[in-house]
């Protein structure tokens, strides 16, 4: 088995269990939870642990944070919230879409430096490591300054061997323009997951993703703009074209955001996004799992879609 990192420490592919592959414990902006915790609302570190103690209980097992830096990581609350539930938390190095103008000009080279740190020393003021590597482009296209951090993702990837996940806007076949800078950068392509391809319904595109030797993230769970049960039929669709040992259906759930005024001066209990996933990190047990069930995916098929293939894509075997 392979040693990879988790906030807790190394742990073994082995005891990743049911995992979900792209979710979230806090989305916000850097800085934010020490520089004005209060937007969050109150009682933030209970409540995130809360939500991940009623996933353990459900069944699972392990989460891979896709948090960047330009999302708020907060690599202290990941470890107490960690501990706290029992879930195993794996969180990526890397970058999101938000490049700031005094960052741009810097060079692949030194982002690559940086986000390598992150890896082998630890997220700064930490000893917390990433498991993983994160990059990212969206319905803009592959801006320059994003493909600064996926070329600087690439090289780190080709030096230490880390898989790496990437945010795409399926709706504008993004991932081909990724996929060809990746390739470039000598990016083994069966160590990458194009992540959030269940917006789209194109079976042909996604087809051509995964015939590139890439995993699919199907993440978006309720979602937006596909239907959950167009998203199911989708999966099962490729499950049927016998890409099933690629596909890692997840929510991208976020458990704390931001906490928007109401008008009348009051605040809600629950962020902006909350209401449409009111099941949080079990909309899967709740809702997927039992209609691919009905579709006729067998228990065997369920098990390698959130065993097998987690554990796979982080041995890359």
């Amino acid at each position: 088995m392979t040693k990879i990192n988790s906030v807790m420490g190394p742990i073994d592919t082995k005891d990743l269990g049911f995992t979900l592959m792209h979710e979230h414990v806090m989305v916000s902006a850097s800085g934010l939870y020490d520089s004005y915790p209060d937007l969050l609302g109150p009682n933030r570190e209970e409540r995130a642990t809360q939500t991940l103690i009623n996933a353990k209980n459900a069944g699972i097992d392990t989460i891979v944070d896709a948090t960047t830096f330009d999302l708020g990581r907060k690599a202290p609350l990941l470890r107490e919230v960690s501990k706290n539930s029992g879930v195993n938390i794996i969180n990526v190095t890397g970058w999101w879409l938000d490049v700031p103008r005094f960052m741009v000009g810097v060079s692949a080279d030194q982002m690559a430096q940086e986000f390598r740190r992150d890896i082998e020393e630890g997220f700064r003021g930490t000893d917390i490591k990433a498991g993983l590597l994160k990059c990212a482009a969206d319905f803009e296209g592959v801006t320059a300054p994003l493909e600064v951090m996926t070329r600087a993702v690439a090289k780190v990837h080709v030096s230490s061997g880390l898989p790496i996940m990437v945010h795409s806007y399926p709706a504008g076949q993004l991932a081909r323009r990724q996929i060809a800078i990746l390739k470039e950068e000598g990016v083994d392509l069966t160590r990458v997951k194009i992540d959030h391809s269940n917006d789209t319904t194109d079976i042909e595109y996604l087809r051509w993703v995964l015939d590139q030797g890439c995993y699919l993230g199907m993440d978006r769970y309720p979602g937006r703009f596909v239907s959950p049960h167009m998203r199911t039929t989708t999966l099962k669709s490729l499950i049927d074209d016998g890409y099933a040992d690629r596909l890692c259906p997840s929510h991208d759930c976020i458990c704390l955001g931001i906490l928007n005024q109401h008008p009348d001066g009051s605040l809600p209990q629950e962020h902006k996004f909350s209401p449409g996933n009111p099941y949080q990190y079990l909309y899967m047990k709740y809702e997927v799992i039992p209609e691919l069930k009905t579709m006729g995916v067998s228990d065997n098929t369920i098990h390698m879609l959130f065993v097998d293939n987690p554990r796979r894509f982080f041995e890359g075997i």
